[in-house]
């Protein structure tokens, strides 16, 4: 069999690997696992998002944290790229709130306008300790 045959076979075996790897979207939490309670019942949590998705249009990034069903806006934080935070509430008496992020971004298209995408973190847990 000719060398580049056998070249093209390894490259098609490997392509679809190649197409995944290309839409990466990675979520890093920066909130601790625990905080102690304050008085207002409200937690910061803290976020980093990457993608690697060319087509992601950044400027049109409209993050959430979602928490007991209840989606709570974020905001970037000044002076750095692709970092966001925002606040949970865990009521009175409650110890623990799970939460997850949500990121919403029109992504470009071929011959049509930007279509609406959203990307999910993982599910996370922030345990609140009474002092």
């Amino acid at each position: 069999m000719p060398r580049c045959m056998i070249m093209l076979k390894k490259f098609l075996a490997v392509l679809p690997l190649l197409l995944l790897a290309g839409c990466a979207t990675t979520f890093t939490r920066l909130t601790p696992l625990e905080q102690p309670r304050n008085p207002n019942n409200l937690y910061p949590v803290e976020v980093v998002f990457n993608s690697s998705q060319q087509s992601l249009r950044w400027e049109s990034i409209k993050p959430y944290v979602l928490a007991n069903g209840v989606l709570y806006p974020m905001r970037q934080v000044p002076m750095m790229q692709n970092r966001w935070d925002g606040y949970v509430t865990v009521p009175p008496g409650t110890n623990s709130v799970s939460y997850r992020f949500k990121f919403d971004y029109l992504c470009n298209a071929f011959g049509t306008p930007p279509e609406p995408n959203s990307s999910f973190s993982p599910v996370y847990t922030l345990t609140v300790i009474d002092q």
